[in-house]
């Protein structure tokens, strides 16, 4: 288990005592006792949170590891740390503030066992404010259009993962959002279960949606970049130059036709300025994806192309 914790003094009892009790009825592969570790992941608390959960360690060091880091780093730098920290083959994450119901951890536990590599708790009802939801639906419905993956709940902080999806992951900025797009683009079978959610039952929402959207869309871009064109960035920025090079171009054409043909001045025709800026820009894209591809090209010889699901002997 990998929980990323920010100033959760409020939810962190409940929340610990709730999850202990639900892992001892887990089972894994027809497994009815799995070796359970919580990792607990101290993302810069101030409020009290780290200090709790180093007595949670003392009371129990076998089941309660803490990583504290040294500032507010943000919850992809967090599941990082508590990935690179945590020791088994199956990784759960959970978010701290309660509203994921530790008892739902069995569905996607299932879920493992029935052969995905990655699976997401789709909160079916979510219980928060109405703002939120609205957010989350746009998000959600944006992600589906453009990565072409439909999943419902992108952004669950319920999820189960293989270990070795995590070791391919990047994992910085808002990607720990899209880390079912960029399993699914490396050929992992990424699945979703209905789960439960609840209110809120203690602290305060750290989500502002007006401030992370913006970095999120940012962030679905980058996605986006790296599961089509970063193996071919020329068809990315040379596709966009060709297109306004081609525009530009026939503005410049008609400009020149209607020169010749009526006589009538184009040097102080804003249309004269557009149509050379779109021609000089597109040729600079084009030089642009040129150049990824040669880097793409020369770095392609260090990496591994693939990725091996298994070798039958």
């Amino acid at each position: 288990m990998v929980v990323p914790v920010y100033d959760e003094i409020d939810a962190l009892p409940t929340f610990h005592t709730e999850l202990v009790e639900a892992a001892t009825r887990w089972h894994v592969d027809a497994a009815p006792t799995p070796r359970i570790e919580i990792v607990y992941v101290d993302d810069g608390s101030v409020d009290g949170s780290g200090e709790y959960l180093e007595k949670l360690h003392l009371d129990a060091p076998e089941l309660v590891r803490v990583v504290t880091l040294r500032r507010n780093f943000g919850k992809a730098a967090a599941l990082a740390a508590g990935f690179d920290t945590a020791s088994g083959r199956l990784l759960v994450t959970l978010d701290a503030d309660g509203q994921d119901v530790p008892a739902e951890v069995q569905k996607l536990l299932d879920a493992i066992a029935d052969g995905c590599d990655v699976v997401a708790g789709w909160r079916r009802t979510r219980s928060d404010r109405r703002s939120k939801r609205w957010a989350s639906r746009a998000y959600n419905a944006a992600t589906r259009w453009l990565t072409g993956l439909d999943l419902h709940d992108f952004n669950t902080g319920l999820k189960a993962y293989r270990r070795e999806v995590v070791e391919e992951m990047p994992m910085y900025g808002e990607l720990h959002r899209f880390v079912p797009v960029l399993a699914h683009d490396l050929g992992f079978a990424v699945g979703e279960v209905a789960v439960d959610h609840r209110p809120r039952q203690a602290g305060r929402s750290k989500y502002l949606s007006v401030t992370r959207f913006p970095k999120t869309l940012l962030d679905l871009l980058t996605v986006l970049f790296l599961t089509r064109f970063a193996d071919r960035p020329l068809h990315l920025f040379g596709g966009i130059g060709l297109a306004m090079s081609a525009l530009g171009g026939a503005f410049l054409v008609y400009l020149s036709l209607l020169k010749l043909v009526t006589g009538v001045g184009i040097g102080q025709r804003p249309l004269l300025l557009f149509g050379i800026l779109l021609v000089l820009l597109g040729g600079q894209l084009v030089g642009i994806g040129f150049l990824g591809d040669v880097i793409r090209h020369s770095t392609a010889r260090r990496e591994i192309p693939y990725r091996v699901r298994r070798t039958l002997p």
